[in-house]
């Protein structure tokens, strides 16, 4: 088990009810045979929309690149819609993929930079699955893995759906070490979103 990962997970686990936000309407479903939790804890957001989203990107996976939903199926115990401080995370102590709510929500983007987000995190589990015990160090090398994977997913899509996906995953293997794998300070980021609910519920 990474101890990047696992150190992730300590430092940053949201809360139940973050500051200024409704108590959670939480909803467990199952979507494309991956196990499904909303917990939304914003009365902005609409859980359905939010399940009509992942469930649009779990069908681009399973109709484009079906050996990674079914790689999903067997990694993980399933997928955790809340908010994060980051599109989405592998939890390795949970075998859980958490896809962040307000991603889900938005309405600006296609399906398919949500997708190609649950498949990068996919190859995490992958990683975990396999029994690979890496280290911080070695970091860079596995989040290339997985953004190399966004960019074959980009190419398989149509050409509209695609593009997004592909700009963003060569972009991120431009970087260097540092950047591709950049060190977070999840307090900060906690406390920036705690400020963004806090405004959306006034």
């Amino acid at each position: 088990m990474s101890g990047f990962l696992d150190r992730l997970a300590t430092m940053f686990r949201p809360s139940a009810t973050p500051a200024g936000a409704r108590a959670p309407d939480t909803v467990r479903t199952t979507l494309h045979g991956v196990p499904i939790e909303v917990i939304n804890t914003r009365a902005d957001i609409a859980t359905a929309d939010v399940l009509a989203r992942l469930d649009e990107s779990l069908a681009l996976i399973a109709t484009y690149q079906p050996w990674r939903l079914a790689h999903l199926r067997r990694d993980i115990r399933g997928i955790r819609v809340e908010r994060f401080a980051c599109r989405g995370a592998f939890m390795p102590q949970e075998n859980t993929i958490i896809t962040e709510l307000t991603f889900l929500a938005r309405r600006d983007i296609t399906a398919a930079p949500v997708a190609s987000s649950i498949l990068h995190e996919g190859v995490h589990a992958r990683v975990h699955a396999m029994g690979i015990h890496r280290t911080e160090d070695q970091l860079p090398r596995e989040e290339r893995l997985c953004r190399r994977a966004e960019l074959a997913f980009g190419y398989a899509l149509p050409p509209e759906l695609g593009a997004p996906v592909v700009e963003r995953a060569l972009a991120s293997l431009s970087l260097g070490d540092r950047d591709v794998a950049p060190i977070v300070d999840w307090q900060e980021a906690q406390r920036r979103q705690d400020a963004v609910d806090r405004d959306a519920s006034r």
